[in-house]
């Protein structure tokens, strides 16, 4: 005989950067795991040091880490763990990312501009990232940015839900705040068995989150709307289209979007808006402020999709037989 065997048992770690530990804490609870114990800090100047205090090698790594504010200290650690684990001599390492940095830079607008979310998969790549497990991305193409699988989880079914169970399906309609946004609107269409309606707008290329609406597509008078995104950052676009469907009679409008980016202006605008409610999920911890002050947010745990795709990963099992349903 030549040769060791081994018993071949697999073995899941789980793994946390600082940005969202309650969204880590819940997944790690809803897999029946805990969070392997990390010492991470920052230097005087700024810069990261992380360590892990349990022995990684040979295991199938799951590092979770949301890309929220500050963006690029959140990202550079999730870099920075990765690269711990590859030189730890994980088996595996699964980068969990619930809401994708940079999602919006997919591609160039105009000339000499960089195309961000490329070069953020590069770099997961790059540090030592196997496969990426991501929640309700920008634009769909950015999976085929990265060089690896890429597990693409949705929102759809856990917001649509919510939704339904709350609202006169008689009375309700789909709408989509923008073009782009068109087929994730059809798709909650099939599954509410709701019309669709379309806000058209304009946005103004020279300014940030500048945009102008022009009309609505569709029938939302008398209707209870609910827009649909994928994420809410400064609030101007989705407020805006909800004025422009109450202009045109709509008798509520709900929002709902999978990430809760809500930066700047956000809170002034929510709070000051016609909307009755505004539905996200925790992808993003919510603002202190506005978790506390605004009784119309509704925050859903996405923590139990999470924790059934790595299950699905771990055992070899099929990420994609969570949502055939859609």
């Amino acid at each position: 005989m030549t040769g060791i065997k081994t018993t071949g048992e697999k073995k899941l770690m789980f793994f946390s950067g600082r940005a969202h530990p309650e969204l880590a804490e819940e997944v790690a609870q809803q897999l029946g795991v805990g969070l392997v114990p990390t010492k991470a800090f920052d230097f005087a100047n700024g810069e990261i040091y992380v360590r892990y205090q349990e022995s990684a090698r040979g295991a199938d790594c799951f590092l979770i880490q949301s890309h929220t504010a500050p963006i690029n200290k959140w990202i550079m650690e999730q870099l920075i763990m990765i690269d711990a684990l590859k030189r730890a001599s994980a088996r595996s390492i699964t980068v969990i990312v619930p809401f994708y940095g940079y999602a919006r830079q997919d591609k160039k607008h105009r000339g000499r501009e960089p195309i961000s979310a490329r070069l953020i998969a590069d770099l997961m790549k790059t540090a030592g990232a196997d496969r990426i497990l991501t929640v309700d991305l920008h634009t769909d193409q950015i999976q085929g940015f990265f060089d690896g699988p890429v597990d693409h989880l949705f929102a759809l079914p856990l917001l649509a839900d919510y939704v339904g169970r709350k609202v006169d399906r008689e009375k309700l309609t789909v709408v989509s705040p923008d073009a782009g946004r068109v087929r994730v609107a059809d798709r909650w269409c099939d599954r509410l068995g709701a019309p669709l309606a379309i806000v058209h707008k304009r946005r103004d290329k020279d300014v940030a989150n500048q945009v102008t609406v022009h009309e609505v597509v569709g029938e939302v008078k008398g209707r209870v709307c609910v827009l649909v995104d994928d994420m809410i950052d400064t609030g101007g676009t989705i407020c805006a289209a909800a004025d422009a469907l109450f202009a045109h009679g709509a008798e509520d409008v709900i929002v709902t979007a999978t990430h809760g980016v809500l930066s700047g202006p956000a809170a002034d605008r929510l709070k000051n808006s016609r909307v009755s409610e505004f539905v996200f999920t925790n992808t993003l911890p919510t603002p202190g402020e506005l978790g506390r002050d605004l009784d119309k947010i509704t925050v859903l745990s996405i923590a139990p999709t999470i924790a059934s795709a790595v299950r699905e990963v771990f055992e070899d099992g099929s990420v994609t037989s969570l949502f055939d349903e859609q």
